[in-house]
Parts: structure tokens; sequence; C-alpha cells
């Protein structure tokens, strides 16, 4: 691999785009594909070269790295027709920054290393914010010698740490998944308390701020819920997707999760019942509004579009 790499970028939606842009504005030369190609174009005047299939994008570069919506996306990204594994040189990375099923993942890593290629998964906690400033939370799995290597392609984005072998970086993206919801339901209801008993919920908000309750959830999403705005960040569908994911694989760890299903029980509601699947996640504060006849605040809510 050369001293400084160049790179595929696979996927240039909301996350991916300003990841993308973070690695082009530190010098890395990035090769960007989307399957809405317009997407990837936007980044041109940003420095991208703009491939027109997934395989173009890898045949000249030492790392790809896939920002895509589930598995089977990526799998057939990689390894369908004009996939990018059959392209990427000998000994080429391929970082998934996607969140899939661990198993899966695994599956992805033994195919490559079969092909002669090296993999990370590597997918990211942060949001759109976070992959704007590069300082998402970056939980990477797979060979620690590998890890070494795509350091550098990491640091842009944010902070990277190896928490295991392959598989091990969307086990930690699925524990962050459960304390993120489980935290939207549980600021969620404080703040839906503190307004139904005549509390100015906005003030309580930041009269607990720094104390035990502290938490970026509360600090980002808790003002989302205070100015009922529910444009996403991260949608009500995705976060069901990872939820179900984390049930799957607490089930095939043996283990029982009662307050994950809680609250996966929750957003399917919001998602299916009330139309919710692109509303922010922090919007699980209807759900439970719908419950109760109350309400956090006087605004009207903001709705994607």
């Amino acid at each position: 691999m050369t001293t400084v790499p160049t790179i595929a970028f696979l996927g240039t939606g909301l996350m991916g785009a300003p990841m993308a842009r973070r690695l082009l504005g530190t010098g890395f030369a990035v090769t960007a594909w989307n399957r809405t190609l317009a997407k990837a174009e936007a980044l041109a005047a940003d420095g991208a070269t703009v491939a027109a299939t997934a395989a173009d994008a890898a045949a000249k570069a030492d790392v790809v790295v896939t920002m895509l919506e589930n598995g089977a996306i990526v799998g057939e990204v990689l390894f369908g027709p004009d996939g990018a594994a059959a392209a990427l040189k000998p000994g080429g990375v391929v970082i998934d920054m996607s969140s899939i099923p661990p198993a899966v993942a695994r599956e992805h890593a033994l195919k490559l290393a079969e092909m002669g290629l090296r993999h990370i998964d590597a997918p990211v906690s942060g949001g759109t914010r976070g992959a704007a400033e590069g300082t998402l939370a970056i939980m990477a799995g797979g060979a620690a010698e590998t890890f070494d290597v795509v350091k550098p392609v990491f640091a842009p984005m944010g902070r990277a740490i190896r928490v295991g072998p392959s598989g091990a970086g969307q086990l930690s993206k699925l524990a962050n998944q459960v304390i993120v919801a489980v935290t939207i339901g549980a600021v969620s209801e404080a703040l839906l308390l503190a307004s139904a008993g005549g509390a100015d919920a906005g003030a309580v908000r930041e009269a607990i701020r720094g104390g035990f309750a502290e938490s970026r959830i509360l600090q980002e999403h808790g003002l989302r819920m205070v100015e009922r705005n529910f444009v996403p960040g991260g949608p009500v569908r995705l976060q069901v997707k990872d939820l179900e994911t984390a049930l799957d694989a607490a089930a095939e760890a043996g283990v029982t999760l009662p307050l994950l299903q809680d609250v996966r029980d929750r957003f399917v509601e919001l998602r299916d019942g009330l139309g919710g699947s692109n509303y922010d996640h922090s919007a699980l504060l209807l759900q439970l509004e719908a419950l109760s006849g109350k309400r956090v605040g006087t605004g009207p809510d903001k709705l994607p579009g």
C-alpha cells in the first residue's frame, strides 16, 4: 500500500458525503460512487473523482470505504455485478463503515480473504454532525495489523478504536444503539413528566445537565424534543433496523434485553402506527405523547417534508 492510500468511497448519502469530504479536506485522493449518481457528483466540487460503477471506483484504489444502508446492499456492492471487490488490487483493504449484522460482517471478511483482500468492519456513531466535524466514534473489528495500516484513513473522520476480531465492530455499534435507544426513551419520558406536571421542559433540561443525568442524548436529542424538531438526523427506520439486529444478536448470544425489547416495540409503533419512518429517532417522544394525550412544549412539530 502506498504511503498515502487512494480511496474509493462507496455510498455518499447523508453520512457518507461529509465523511468523504473530511478525507478530501485532509489530502486523500478519493473516488466517489453512489447508486444515485448525483449524490457522488456533488463531491466533485470538493475534489473527488466520480465513478460510474463501484468497480470503476475501486479499480485504482488501495482502500475501499463503504457507507451503505444494510448488509444486503453492502454484499451486492462488494460482490455483485460490477462489484468493488473483484476490481480492488491484491492486498487492498475494504473498510465497511455501514451498520450491518455481525455475522454478515464476518462472512464478508472471509470472502474477501479468499480473494486476497483485507477487511475491517468499522461502523460509526455521532450522526451527521459528527461526520461533518470529524468527531465520529469509530468501532473497528478485524486483524490488528490491518487496523494499524488504515489508522490514517480513520483519523480525519473521528476516533477509531479496535474492539476485537471481525464482527466485533458491529457488536460494538449494536451496544451503542442499545444505549442510544433506551436513553432516548428515558429522556422522552423525563421531559414529558416535567411538562405534564407544569414545569418548563426546556428549563428542566438545562437544570439537570451536568448532573448524573447528563448525556449527549439529553444535550442534542433533548433539545430536539423541546424544540419539536424531528427532521432527521438519524431516521427511525434505521433505528428499528439496528434494534432488531441487536435483538437477533442477543438471541444468538443467549441473553435477554427487556429494555431494548420495549423500546424497539415503541419505535416500531412510531414507524408503522404514526407514520414516522423518516422522522428523527428523537421523535420517539411522539409515541409516548400519543399514549398520554400530553405534550412537551407548545410549538409546532418540524417534520421531514
